[in-house]
């Protein structure tokens, strides 16, 4: 169970954890894309940072959706849009909930990948977001039903994010600015994957 004061903090870490790997990230992102991933996050997640002391009698659904209208309004480039839309699906999912149990939990990161392959019009295995966040998503939902603890589950989720890193190392990109590189973008991580492992990093982190 994550409780709406959790999910505050979850956010208010996640924020703290991309401003200490924004030149990370940006460099990353400079071997193959435009050069501003990490610049990018940071000002959107900064924002986020900014609104969440008025959210905290908000319902979790609330919080999340602020949450997505705000990076979409200040994050540049592809990820914007892409984050703002997964955080704004799974926030559909918990409309007016207080505490996301872990079925929720499950439900929120599933509607998010539908909603980030819809939007990047990108499948696992394009050097992307997804490479990390859907073996993330498989893995949490078995530990999940194998009965771990919600903790258990996102780092394991964390190491099959790490894994899915590592794996876009070995493929070429064949989305964004990086597929123009073609061949030559084998060998580099994917800064939105790199991002999306953080993300999950954090959290399990966070319910430590």
């Amino acid at each position: 169970m994550i409780t709406r004061d959790m999910l505050l903090k979850i956010l208010h870490n996640i924020a703290k954890v991309i401003e200490e790997n924004r030149q990370f990230l940006t460099d990353l992102d400079a071997a193959i894309g435009d050069g501003d991933h990490g610049i990018n996050m940071n000002k959107g997640f900064k924002a986020v940072e900014e609104k969440l002391n008025s959210l905290k009698d908000k319902d979790c659904g609330t919080i999340l959706k602020t949450t997505a209208m705000t990076l979409i309004s200040t994050v540049g480039g592809a990820s914007g849009p892409l984050y703002g839309t997964a955080f704004l699906k799974a926030s559909a999912v918990v409309n007016g909930k207080m505490e996301l149990s872990s079925q929720d939990i499950i439900k929120m990161f599933e509607e998010a990948i539908n909603g980030v392959m819809m939007r990047g019009k990108a499948q696992r295995g394009e050097k992307t977001m997804l490479d990390a966040l859907i073996p993330a998503y498989e893995v949490l939902k078995n530990s999940i039903e194998s009965g771990k603890s919600l903790k258990e589950a996102f780092q394991d989720a964390a190491k099959a994010a790490y894994e899915g890193v590592e794996y876009t190392k070995t493929i070429k990109a064949t989305k964004g600015r990086a597929s123009y590189l073609g061949d030559r973008s084998i060998g580099h991580q994917d800064a939105g994957a790199t991002s999306s492992y953080l993300m999950i990093k954090t959290i399990a982190e966070t319910l430590d």
